[in-house]
């Protein structure tokens, strides 16, 4: 049930369409493929949403079709509801639209949806209109999230058009809706979906879904819109300062990253990686020191290399290691020598390098404009994030 605009509803009951055993009541929701409708049952009496699409539009794209074909294979291949997918009650169709009824979303005063004209859907998206959420917030909807994509990912498909906008809670639950781009699995590139929230190689695949799924936990992290990726803004103390939120930011710039081999393959490892790392264990054990905040003052800057875990499989003697800068775009050089990307351009911060030397390495970084960070000898056996600044850098 997209719900990217919420029109109030000026029309006469002449111009409202027409469905079997349904009044339909205003419009409270409209995405790319239809419009969704408050509805009451005639039997029940229970209000339900409503979302009709038309089966002869004047632009001719068969979005019915394409819409019907998704259902088809939703319902073919998630044997069970899923708690954090929105569910389906009843698909049917008119003479004019093809139409499915489902649970309305909570209103975004938090409490159940209603006849009221004040009643607005709540979704992910009007709830970041109010800024960054709280670190239980993110964590929760972080996990409802990934949970509701790894069931789609595991039944073979993928859904094309993660966003907050298709996010609704429902009695408190987020729940990921809209299937109208739903489909098999397939690595062919696609302009299908939300541009913004599109990897930059196109390829609307099960890594695409990551691709978006890490900016919508980035906009739940930070406030910012996904435009502003990677920059932390005003919560980058508060993030650096909590383990839980470092823990998502990792999992964030590992998601997003612009090589779509270095993403999460599915959201169904990216989910194992969250719980895992939320419940302190990494996937392969390997020794990793609790390092207190430490400021290590050097000619040109300080550096503070927070207590971290490793998230990410990694192989016996190598590691995935985040770097963040302070001001961000630095390029990264261990024992002398760039980082470089496999296209051959430097790694920049902010970023998750995989598959470095896990021994002692001398770190330094170098960004245009503030000159070279000199960090000295780190060993990345025991450090798997690092984070420092430019002491003229803002704070």
């Amino acid at each position: 049930m997209a719900t990217d605009s919420t029109a109030e509803w000026h029309g006469n009951s002449d111009s409202v369409p027409k469905v079997p055993d349904f009044d339909l009541l205003r419009p409270i929701g409209e995405g790319s493929f239809g419009k969704v409708w408050l509805a009451t049952n005639r039997t029940t009496g229970q209000l339900r949403a409503v979302k009709l699409i038309l089966l002869n539009p004047s632009d001719r794209v068969d979005r019915a079709g394409r819409e019907i074909v998704s259902l088809v294979r939703l319902e073919a291949n998630v044997r069970n509801q899923h708690p954090n997918l929105l569910g389906i009650q009843h698909v049917g169709q008119t003479a004019q639209h093809l139409f499915y009824v489902m649970n309305p979303a909570d209103d975004i005063t938090g409490g159940p949806a209603s006849l009221a004209d004040s009643y607005r859907p709540a979704t992910l998206k009007e709830r970041l209109e109010r800024g960054p959420l709280s670190q239980d917030d993110c964590l929760l909807l972080s996990r409802q999230l990934l949970a509701g994509l790894a069931c789609i990912h595991k039944a073979g498909m993928v859904h094309r058009d993660v966003k907050p906008a298709n996010c609704l809670f429902i009695d408190g639950e987020l729940k990921l809706g809209d299937f109208g781009l739903l489909t098999m699995t397939s690595a062919e590139p696609s302009l299908l979906g939300t541009r913004k929230y599109m990897p930059p190689d196109g390829h609307m695949d099960a890594r695409a879904d990551v691709f978006a799924a890490g900016l919508i936990i980035y906009e739940m992290l930070t406030g910012l819109p996904v435009e502003a990726f990677p920059h932390l803004g005003q919560r980058a103390r508060e993030i650096a300062d909590s383990s839980a939120l470092r823990i998502l930011n990792r999992l964030v710039l590992r998601a997003c990253q612009g090589d779509p081999k270095q993403r999460f393959p599915n959201a169904i490892e990216m989910l194992d990686a969250l719980m895992e790392a939320k419940a302190g264990r990494p996937r392969i054990p390997v020794p990793v020191r609790t390092l207190v905040l430490i400021a290590v003052v050097v000619s040109l800057g300080v550096l503070t290399v927070p207590a971290a875990i490793s998230l990410w499989h990694v192989q016996p003697d190598t590691v995935d290691v985040s770097f963040i800068t302070e001001p961000f775009g630095a390029a990264i050089y261990l024992d002398g020598r760039p980082l470089l990307q496999p296209d051959g351009k430097p790694y920049r911060t902010p970023c998750t390098v995989p598959g470095l030397p896990g021994q002692t390495h001398h770190l330094s970084f170098k960004r245009e404009g503030n000159g070279d960070l000199n960090v000295g000898e780190i060993d990345l056996e025991t450090v798997r994030e690092v984070t420092a600044r430019w002491s003229d850098a803002p704070k």
